[in-house]
């Protein structure tokens, strides 16, 4: 299953002309030379990649989406939820994000850009600050013998600065949420390692909240006499967006000891009449080591003063006064350096810390405000910063004790291979940098939707969400819908084996909307037709827009009428079991059922002809919505059969006889149907319309039978598929749409003919959807059919991270060729099925590399 680890590996790493392997760099993740350059350039997906049959059945919705965009972009100038003229351009840069869970992201890329920002939440801004940078001067007997910007980049401006380090000599090594960029520095038998740690922990919910991330830079000396060197770290007082010239904007110095431990830096204060907020560079104060600063300087310009000024003697002027508020029009920036002796042959290291404290946030329509999750713990008066600096400097190596610990029995796993331990824990990116936000819960905050536990609805305020906080993560950075369900159904696994407590919190508010009924009247881009934005006893699509307000008005998305789609709510029962099954919480179970008596309810009425199967027309569900299905279909009608065994199970264990019965009635007459329907003697059909494609092979058309295994069921009472036609489907599956679909090395199609074609009868049947293969690649695991499994996910991991460029931006979507689609994508969170199938198979060999 790893033998082209050695060959990609190579790839990535072929123009590395340096032999230094780094301090402390572990095996295995994501490396790269930093002069390597990707020959694969896709391009993202547009109108002219609709087939013409396609654009012939849409063109109606083509118009209506168009007259809604021009009145969004042009008349209210507010950015659209989805923006299909305007995707993102691939950009192969992106590196490990910076910081925790929910208080604003800052993604450093492979290269050491500080190039993605997301501070306000859940907008994205993609500008490389050209001035933020790490700089290394080295100084032997009072003179400085070598000073370079540790940036591969020739900028335009900043000519005063010694650009252009080689980038064959340098690699950069991701293993999430740590990351490190080792730098050999020819000439000078010097190799510097700097290692990037963010808060990032599992089951912590205090350290895992905080805007925060370290920098350690080991320096080895591997000459025969002692060197003197300085680390310098400058930073803009913004994020490159315009705003940073709209003036009033100014540094100040800082100094704060605390239980014997000591930091200096420079607070960076952002004065925007929204969301203002502070940045903050620091670095730890140690014996033999000096921190000097510059308060303030112009990132225009050569910038010469600041760069003699270093290599003058290795420090920085460092004056004590507060810089003046910038004019507008005008930018200001800081630095800090920290100086160092490194013995012959030795070795030492420095520490920085970079902090963002904007504790009070507003979304886009300014209705109400929210405390971040972080404010539990550093207050909300926005003068957290040099705490937070001070507590990260002094707990990062406590952190990094309780990663390794987390990371430790996987990465030793020799069974595993090495591709899979970098996927599993680098996917995970997208938990901080999903546009992600972790709020506290305002006191009169009232999540039950306005249904009470007597009446059948939930408390006002669960004591789940009061301890733990609000959380809310974006579909993908282009698809800007906080808390996407159908989407969310995949990812969750992440959430649920790793912050079990921010999953929960999720179906929380998801249960609360469920009673909620929005009548205000508005169009579906789609069919043309008004419908109510938010119907009762429905779970909504998604909980808002960040630039609108999100858990006031929910359903962003208006391409269709929510209240058609038959899998939602389905999703929500499978979650509230699959997550009792793994938490054993009680409480949460109880609080749920009502809601899941509910739902179900709502679905019965699409079992038309009373045999126990829910019936589809128009498009098959929210998460194929552009795929056309009619009748019962194997997606669908899987999802609930699934749905039906998990409420016999739930009934059970609540003492609920009568619900139980009922449902076992529904389950036994809707597999038989499912069966007689569906099953074609080696995989289900699409659907059961008869039309030429309805026998097309689905590769998610198990993942009912997925939920059920990741649950402890699926067998005796609690068995919705006979596993012998599981195994054959998904044989099928692995023969046709993995390896019959680009040489079986791209992961699976997302739909497959018979003669082992692509189903080009829509947009969406013919990509393959990465977040989807992993949760096939979990159901094979499953059922025993690990190397399947496993081969089946290796193609979509060794295509986005190692050919196409997309590290720490993996897409929804890409075809066999040219093309991608939604860019840093919330469902590749889905790996950690996988893990979780590994976890519960009771054969697992685990052998310890030595």
């Amino acid at each position: 299953m790893d033998l082209n680890d050695s060959t990609s590996l190579a790839e990535l790493m072929s123009r590395y002309v340096s032999t230094e392997a780094g301090f402390g760099v572990p095996k295995d993740g994501w490396r790269i030379c930093l002069a390597h350059e990707f020959k694969e350039k896709r391009k993202p997906f547009q109108a002219k990649d609709v087939s013409l049959a396609n654009m012939i059945e849409h063109v109606s919705l083509g118009v209506r989406y168009l007259r809604w965009w021009y009145k969004k972009t042009q008349v209210e100038k507010k950015a659209p939820f989805i923006d299909m003229f305007r995707a993102l351009p691939l950009r192969q840069i992106y590196g490990a994000p910076l910081g925790g869970i929910g208080g604003g992201s800052i993604t450093r890329g492979w290269r050491g850009d500080f190039c993605r920002w997301q501070l306000n939440p859940g907008m994205y801004h993609y500008k490389t600050v050209i001035a933020n940078q790490f700089t290394v001067c080295l100084r032997r007997g009072g003179q400085t013998v070598y000073q370079q910007v540790l940036s591969t980049e020739r900028p335009p401006t900043l000519q005063g600065w010694n650009w252009g380090y080689c980038g064959e000599y340098a690699f950069y090594h991701a293993l999430y949420p740590r990351a490190w960029t080792v730098y050999h520095l020819p000439g000078q038998n010097v190799t510097l390692t700097c290692r990037q740690v963010s808060p990032v922990i599992p089951h912590d919910y205090k350290d895992s909240s905080l805007p925060v991330a370290v920098f350690v830079w080991d320096i080895e000396n591997k000459n025969d006499y002692e060197l003197d060197v300085s680390i310098m770290f400058t930073m803009v007082n913004g994020s490159g967006h315009k705003d940073d010239k709209s003036g009033g904007h100014w540094n100040e110095p800082f100094h704060l000891e605390k239980d014997g431990e000591s930091v200096s830096g420079v607070l960076l204060h952002h004065q925007t009449p929204v969301n203002p907020y502070t940045l903050c560079i620091a670095a730890r104060e140690k014996s033999g080591q000096e921190i000097s600063h510059q308060t303030a300087f112009s990132p225009k310009g050569t910038c010469s003063a600041l760069w003699s000024d270093l290599m003058t003697d290795g420090r920085l002027d460092s004056p004590k006064d507060s810089s003046p508020p910038t004019q507008k029009g005008e930018e200001v920036a800081a630095a800090l350096a920290v100086s160092c002796s490194v013995p012959a042959n030795s070795h030492n290291s420095v520490e920085f810390s970079l902090a963002w404290d904007m504790p009070k946030i507003t979304f886009g329509s300014r209705e109400r405000i929210y405390l971040r999750r972080y404010t539990r713990y550093y207050g909300s008066k926005g003068d957290a910063a040099p705490s937070l600096s001070h507590y990260a400097l002094t707990h990062y190596s406590k952190w990094e004790e309780s990663i390794d610990e987390w990371q430790r029995p996987i990465l030793q796993d020799g069974s595993l291979p090495a591709w899979y331990k970098s996927a599993l824990f680098n996917e995970l990116y997208f938990v901080v940098d999903g546009g992600t936000v972790w709020v506290e819960l305002p006191e009169d905050a009232d999540i039950s939707g306005g249904l009470r536990p007597e009446d059948g609805g939930l408390p006002a305020q669960p004591e789940l969400v009061k301890e733990y906080g609000r959380f809310a993560y974006l579909e993908g950075q282009e698809y800007r819908m906080y808390n996407t369900y159908d989407v969310h159904f995949y990812a969750s696994f992440a959430l649920i084996m790793l912050w079990p407590k921010l999953a929960l919190s999720v179906q929380y508010d998801i249960a609360g909307s469920v009673v909620q009924h929005d009548p205000t009247e508005r169009l579906n881009l789609m069919n043309g037709r008004y419908s109510p934005v938010k119907t009762r006893g429905v779970v909504p699509h998604d909980i808002g827009d960040p630039d609108d307000e999100p858990w006031v008005r929910a359903n962003a998305y208006l391409i269709h009428d929510t209240a058609d789609w038959k899998d939602l709510n389905l999703k929500f029962v499978l979650q509230v079991y699959r997550d009792y099954y793994l938490t054993q919480d009680e409480q949460y179970l109880k609080d749920m059922w009502p809601i899941c008596q509910t739902v179900m309810e709502t679905e019965l009425k699409f079992d038309k002809d009373g045999d126990g199967l829910i019936e589809n027309s128009g498009y098959a569900d929210q998460t194929y919505d552009g795929w056309k299905v009619t009748g019962p279909s194997a997606y669908c009608g899987g999802l609930w059969l699934a749905s039906v065994c998990m409420m016999c199970k739930m009934a059970r264990v609540l003492n609920c006889e009568s619900v139980y019965e009922c449902y076992r009635d529904i389950l036994e007459r809707g597999s038989a149907a499912f069966d007689k329907l569906l099953w074609n003697g080696k995989y289900y059909n699409y659907d059961s319309s008869g039309r030429s494609l309805s026998n097309s092979v689905m590769s998610d058309q198990c993942a009912g039978q997925w939920f059920l295994r990741a649950s402890g069921l699926g067998d005796d009472d609690y068995q919705a598929f006979p596993k012998e036609k599981i195994c054959s489907a998904l044989k099928s599956v692995f023969d046709l749409n993995v390896m019959s679909f680009a040489g079986g090395q791209m992961g699976a199609v997302n739909g497959m003919r018979p003669e082992g074609v692509p189903d080009h009868s829509s947009v969406q049947s013919d990509e393959v959807w990465v977040g989807v293969v992993y949760g096939l690649a979990a159901t094979m695991i499953h059922e025993g059919m690990t190397e399947e499994g496993m081969r089946t996910a290796e193609g979509c991991y060794r295509a986005v991270w190692e050919r196409m460029g997309m590290a720490f931006q993996t897409p929804e979507a890409y075809c066999e060729k040219g093309i991608y689609r939604s860019l840093a994508y919330m469902r590749p969170l889905s790996i950690w099925a996988m893990q979780l199938a590994l976890n519960n198979q009771p054969n697992h060999n685990k052998t310890t590399d030595k």
